[in-house]
């Protein structure tokens, strides 16, 4: 006898979908002006902080506009930890739809990761291209190095969100533990300094920090590639899977407790 009831593997991507478009409505509402200043905010800050920064150190360590050697760094970080702290925060403000029977804890973690990782490619963008073209004479740019760049860090942010979102449901005061454990990880991620201008003892300690050679892979796609630079893939796709993982096996066996996160 044929089992004529759908498969809900197979309804899984119109499920992500459907949560994909209830994500941006609540976020960014149903009027262009949400999606503007969605846009207007990151680009904005970036845009005030190169100045003040500009001012400070009107030398940059690597090109000739300070603007985008800090474009450089704040955008791939920024879209990390906004994955990360989004992801963190997604089953509790989604606590509602975790009661129907079709709609995983995963499905909305992936539905948040796409809307995060569309949105901060549309800031990149809205950001480098015209930094870019202002410049006297623009760098060779490889936008093969720009797409690894943003692609490391939509991994590296979703698996390092997804298990932030298992340990929160399991120890609700971890939103606060990591908001603490997080602070310092913009400066010792090369945001301001490229790792050629270390020591070598501290280049070695800064090679096991991922997010360093997300802003790496970066700056090589933008400034040229750096025959010195310890960009690794493989290491950075390594732990956003094995993040990944854990948070999703975490996540699994506590699906029980998620309506009371």
């Amino acid at each position: 006898m044929i089992d004529a009831r759908p498969n809900p593997d197979r309804r899984r991507p119109r499920i992500i979908a459907a949560l994909v478009l209830r994500e941006t409505c609540a976020r960014f509402g149903r009027s262009w002006g949400g999606y503007a200043w969605a846009l207007a905010e990151p680009v904005g800050g970036i845009a005030i902080l190169s100045l003040a920064f500009a001012l400070i150190a009107p030398k940059p360590p690597l090109g000739s506009s300070f603007t985008l050697f800090y474009a450089t760094g704040i955008i791939p970080f920024l879209m990390y930890n906004s994955l990360t702290t989004a992801l963190m925060a997604a089953l509790q403000a989604n606590r509602g739809l975790l009661s129907y029977p079709v709609v995983r804890p995963l499905d909305i973690l992936v539905a948040r990761a796409l809307l995060e990782t569309l949105t901060h490619l549309a800031v990149a963008a809205a950001v480098l291209v015209p930094v870019v073209l202002a410049l006297p004479r623009p760098p060779a740019m490889a936008p093969e190095g720009i797409a690894l760049s943003l692609g490391l860090a939509a991994a590296l942010g979703t698996g390092t969100g997804t298990f932030n979102a298992a340990l929160a449901a399991i120890f609700p005061t971890w939103r606060q533990v990591w908001s603490v454990l997080n602070r310092p990880v913009f400066i010792i991620s090369g945001i301001l300094f490229t790792a050629r201008g270390l020591p070598d003892d501290l280049a070695a300690l800064l090679w096991f920090n991922p997010i360093a050679h997300v802003v790496e892979a970066m700056r090589d796609g933008v400034f040229g590639p750096d025959p010195d630079a310890f960009v690794s893939a493989p290491y950075v796709l390594f732990i956003a899977a094995t993040l990944f993982l854990a948070g999703a096996i975490l996540i699994r066996g506590q699906s029980g407790k998620m309506l009371q996160i």
